[in-house]
């Protein structure tokens, strides 16, 4: 049987990795990378981190609008399944990526599997959150990472297809951590200390695309008398450039281009607390058991604020600022997202669905 895999964002790659290595176990798997995320510090150094297998297709779809990107990778996906043929599609997340290769394959009857399946932050102004309703809805079977996401889908009437099979990324976490303590540099590199400084992340365009947002984000890490490690998103350094911050860095934020999985992982790690407007890096933060601050009103990991280990401070100079000097989780944290067998899982009951659909083969 065929499997193919579409991915084309650096959270993507991140999920895909332990799921290919399973996946291969039992099937031949196409790998369809869109190119959504397309230079080297976005990209390829995952591939060569992560030992993901070269993708079988690059589609150069590259940087756009959400409708003009889209489009394209829908075409492009089409042409490419219906040479292909696959037994059913894999996509994962939310991205551009995830909703073009579930219509593509949607459209030509061949079954989606959505992994990350039911996440919701109930906010459509996001182009993220529109994905995963649309992606969960073309899906004839949906990985849950965990039981809020299936309760999710069951309110949308998602019943049928659901399996409940925890979070690849603590999959990826448990292989790449060992690796990354002993490979990475990072900390070195930038010059900061285990336990002394803070990392940030910001690429959403609730954020980014608003000048007084990223100023008051930038003046609430001025304020904080310790080093701030800030790997800037290519978007996210044009947008400062381009409203006059780039040259008003604070003196200790420590700006870097995009990292590897590794040395991020490895950054995370010792940080006191980090901050960010990533679903994924919020994740991130719990697994590796670090406070975090959302620079966001909403978050579709509601469990991480439940538990008492993400706060939600939007971009507001001082609940930023407030946050980053008095949050402090009180309780220690829970297994929130499964046992680290999501892939294994993910096989199991993909090849269980194969099996019992023989019409489709």
């Amino acid at each position: 049987m065929k499997i193919a895999s579409i991915v084309g964002a650096r959270p993507q790659f991140i999920k895909c990795a332990p799921v290919s290595r399973e996946i291969r176990k039992d099937y031949q798997e196409v790998l369809i990378h869109t190119g959504q995320h397309y230079d080297h510090g976005m990209s390829e150094i995952f591939f060569e981190e992560l030992g993901i297998p070269k993708p079988d297709y690059n589609l150069g779809i590259g940087s756009g609008t959400h409708g003009h990107q889209t489009g394209a990778m829908l075409a492009a996906i089409e042409d490419v399944l219906e040479r292909e043929g696959p037994d059913a599609v894999i996509v994962y997340g939310d991205t551009n990526s995830t909703l073009a290769g579930a219509l593509a394959a949607a459209k030509l009857h061949i079954p989606v599997a959505h992994v990350e399946a039911g996440l919701r932050s109930f906010d459509r102004r996001m182009p993220e959150e529109v994905n995963r309703v649309l992606t969960d809805h073309c899906s004839e079977i949906l990985f849950c990472p965990t039981k809020t996401a299936v309760s999710n889908l069951a309110a949308e009437g998602i019943r049928k297809g659901v399996f409940l099979v925890g979070d690849v990324m603590v999959d990826a976490m448990n292989y790449n951590r060992g690796v990354a303590e002993e490979r990475s540099r990072i900390l070195e590199n930038v010059g900061v200390e285990p336990g002394d400084y803070l990392v940030v992340t910001v690429h959403r365009p609730s954020n980014t695309d608003r000048r007084d947002s990223m100023a008051a984000i930038l003046g609430a890490l001025g304020d904080v008398e310790r080093p701030v490690v800030f790997p800037v998103h290519p978007r996210t350094r044009k947008f400062l450039d381009e409203y006059g911050l780039l040259a008003k860095i604070p003196a200790n934020v420590i700006l870097t281009e995009p990292l590897g999985y590794l040395d991020m992982i490895r950054l995370m790690a010792h940080a006191e607390k980090i901050l960010t407007d990533s679903g994924g890096i919020q994740k991130e933060a719990y697994l590796l058991g670090v406070p975090c601050i959302t620079l966001r009103e909403n978050t579709e990991w509601v469990e991480t604020v439940e538990s008492g280990w993400n706060v939600l401070v939007g971009a507001e100079r001082d609940r930023v600022l407030d946050a980053v000097l008095h949050f402090s989780p009180t309780v220690r944290q829970k297994n929130l997202f499964g046992e680290g067998n999501a892939s294994l899982l993910i096989r199991k009951f993909l090849g269980r669905y194969l099996d019992t659909n023989q019409r489709r083969l």
